[in-house]
């Protein structure tokens, strides 16, 4: 299981307004911002997201490299998924697969791909078994 990821991002501002905006659908409400300067040298400053006292998205300025991450964040129904897209398009995101099935993956397997403002791969998946 996966404790926390960071991704590096070119404008902190905007990517921090984005994240706010495309994962509040998915309850996904809590924010913390960590100043790098309490931690060890060169540690970079952070915009932090999570949910139920768990922060596990973390954001840092710099060179962003599309590429470098794809992240599947889980809702908790075929409606979130459509929110969370929804959501990340009215916030600025790229379409990169509308909310469906992936019938590729599993019948149940249910799904929206958006590209956020630095062209990282965003999914937002429903899978009915899990739940």
């Amino acid at each position: 299981m996966l404790d926390h990821v960071i991704l590096t991002v070119s404008d902190i501002q905007r990517s921090t307004l984005f994240y706010e905006q495309a994962l509040a659908p998915l309850g996904i409400n809590e924010r913390f911002d960590y100043d790098g300067r309490n931690g060890p040298p060169g540690h970079p400053d952070l915009k932090g997201f999570g949910a139920n006292g768990r922060l596990y998205l973390w954001l840092r300025e710099g060179a962003a490299d599309s590429h470098a991450a794809h992240i599947g964040f889980v809702a908790d129904s075929r409606g979130q998924v459509e929110a969370a897209y929804a959501a990340a398009i009215a916030a600025g995101a790229t379409d990169n697969g509308a909310p469906g099935a992936r019938l590729y993956y599993d019948p149940r397997y249910y799904a929206a791909n958006v590209l956020d403002p630095d062209g990282y791969s965003i999914e937002f998946v429903y899978k009915s078994w899990q739940h």
